[in-house]
């Protein structure tokens, strides 16, 4: 079962920073995220959503070796990709994997202009050596679905930043 956590910041800055390093730990095999989103709200009152995987490229590209692939079989491989890569791209920006996105815009929307959340949703962690290096981060626990206690222990960790 996976943990959803969303942790406010003040600036749009220190979300970019917080998911940079929760990559790195996923790399050192610390820490295993199904998603892992940056929600802002500019100076202009627009939330924007920063994916970590962009969902319309990625499908841009498998689309467009499968319409390659077909095309060549019925002997226009040009075709059969720019179809793909269509097809691909729109499938692509319709999936949504991981947390919600209605949820993270209607969240975003009762954020002050110039502050931003980081989404997470974790499947495994290894929490002491986790929390070890978020140390330097100061933000507040907005939602999770963490125990009582383990939310505690983060938020007196983003207090030390």
């Amino acid at each position: 079962m996976s943990d959803l956590v969303v942790i406010g910041f003040d600036d749009e800055h220190t979300a970019f920073a917080m998911r940079a390093e929760l990559i790195k730990l996923q790399k050192d095999y610390l820490l295993e995220m199904e998603d892992v989103v940056v929600v802002t709200k500019g100076a202009d009152d627009k939330v924007k959503l920063h994916q970590a995987v962009n969902l319309t490229a990625a499908g841009a590209a498998g689309g467009t070796f499968w319409g390659l692939l077909l095309g060549m079989l019925f002997l226009n491989p040009l075709a059969g990709a720019a179809v793909g890569a269509g097809a691909g791209a729109l499938s692509g920006k319709y999936t949504d994997i991981g947390i919600n996105d209605q949820f993270m815009k209607e969240l975003g929307e009762t954020f002050t202009p110039g502050s931003s959340a980081l989404c997470v949703l974790v499947r495994k962690a290894t929490p002491d050596k986790v929390l070890e290096e978020l140390k330097g981060f100061q933000g507040r626990v907005l939602k999770t679905s963490l125990s009582a206690d383990q939310e505690e222990t983060l938020q007196k960790i983003l207090d030390q930043g």
